[in-house]
């Protein structure tokens, strides 16, 4: 008993030596951030989101106390990655990337990973490396869900109306978005055309006959011009799906070439992403039925607030570790939800929002 006793009351004594140690260990230095360098690059100018985003994101973190360098690569893919390069060797701590193409930053990234570089893909899934720490996003398959949900309450679908003629449009083939905004919209519409509610008079279905490169809206117009001259010229379509209001407007135009918005033949339902002012105007103007609201503003705080942490070594905040394999990993993410946009709450969630300014949409 007195073995056992005195075992006990030594092995007390050294938790309590342990213990004590431990309390008085002194706390990890914190991490001083304010000064560093984040390189931030966005693809284009061409789309007023990708100002957003990027002068969101560099007010955002200015007011942390870090620098920015934010670039425009204005969608070409050489000179994204050498804005890149040239943002690591003038010391940036992290890189925020919306890829033109996420397949093609391989060998750029794996220098700055060298470097001991933070690399956040940014609303756009860099792809094909496993030099990629985070992803930063809307939840784009549901950016898709929702618009081919407004296509089928729009034309009453769901209360039996219907047939009704529809064609459908894709983003760029090299944006991993554009192929979950087809899926999404496609989960809700192909009930409907399979029993034949929907029909697509063209027959063009999937992303490897819809796409249009590099979001060009002038391709969407010469498609749709294409599409009427060739299916339409004895009947009409009554719903474009498309993913973004810069192809939405090229649609439109096309549609009005050929005597859409006139009293005889009223505009079909066009859908669209982004909540452009031209777009929001054309929703005014009774053109475009609907848009879909991704707030940057929130992605950029967001994005801000997961640098941020990374940096200083704490738990990074994410909501989803499947959805984005990008060829190598599944990389950590955060979605943010996207909303749908009319002619109804357009002034609510844009302009009381201080989004959109009322007198830019006169």
């Amino acid at each position: 008993m007195k073995k056992t006793s005195m075992l006990l009351i030594t092995v007390l004594m050294l938790v309590s030596v342990f213990t004590s140690a431990a309390n008085f260990a002194p706390a990890p230095e914190p991490v001083d951030t304010k000064g560093m360098l984040i390189g931030i690059s966005m693809p284009t100018k061409s789309s007023e989101r990708w100002i957003s985003d990027g002068e969101s994101m560099k007010k955002v973190f200015e007011e942390m106390g870090y620098k920015t360098d934010l670039q425009f690569a204005e969608d070409d893919i050489p000179n994204q990655v050498n804005q890149i390069e040239n943002m690591v060797t003038k010391g940036a701590k992290v890189l925020i990337i919306a890829a033109i193409d996420g397949s093609t930053l391989s060998d750029v990234l794996a220098k700055a990973k060298e470097n001991g570089v933070l690399v956040m893909a940014y609303d756009r899934l860099i792809t094909k490396t496993a030099d990629v720490d985070y992803y930063a996003t809307f939840d784009n398959f549901g950016v898709g869900v929702i618009q081919g949900s407004q296509i089928i309450e729009a034309l009453g679908l769901e209360d039996g109306k219907g047939p009704f003629n529809i064609e459908l449009f894709g983003g760029s083939p090299d944006d991993t978005n554009a192929f979950y905004f087809y899926d999404g919209a496609m989960s809700v519409l192909k009930p409907y055309i399979d029993s034949k509610k929907l029909v697509v008079v063209s027959g063009q279905m999937g992303m490897d006959k819809v796409s249009t490169l590099r979001w060009d809206g002038a391709v969407a117009q010469a498609r749709m011009d294409n599409l009427l001259s060739a299916h339409y010229t004895d009947k009409r379509v009554d719903a474009v799906l498309s993913p973004y209001d810069g192809l939405s407007r090229g649609i439109i135009s096309s549609l009005k070439g050929v005597g859409y918005g006139t009293k005889d033949q009223p505009w079909p339902i066009v859908t669209g992403q982004d909540a452009e002012v031209a777009s929001i105007k054309a929703m005014i103007a009774g053109e475009q039925a609907y848009t879909v609201f991704k707030d940057t503003r929130e992605l950029a705080k967001q994005t801000a607030k997961m640098v941020d942490s990374a940096l200083k070594g704490e738990e990074v905040e994410i909501n989803d570790t499947k959805t984005y394999d990008n060829e190598v990993k599944i990389v950590p993410s955060y979605l943010l939800i996207p909303m749908s946009i009319d002619i109804k709450n357009y002034e609510k969630e844009l302009v009381d929002s201080g989004y959109l300014k009322a007198e830019d949409l006169k």
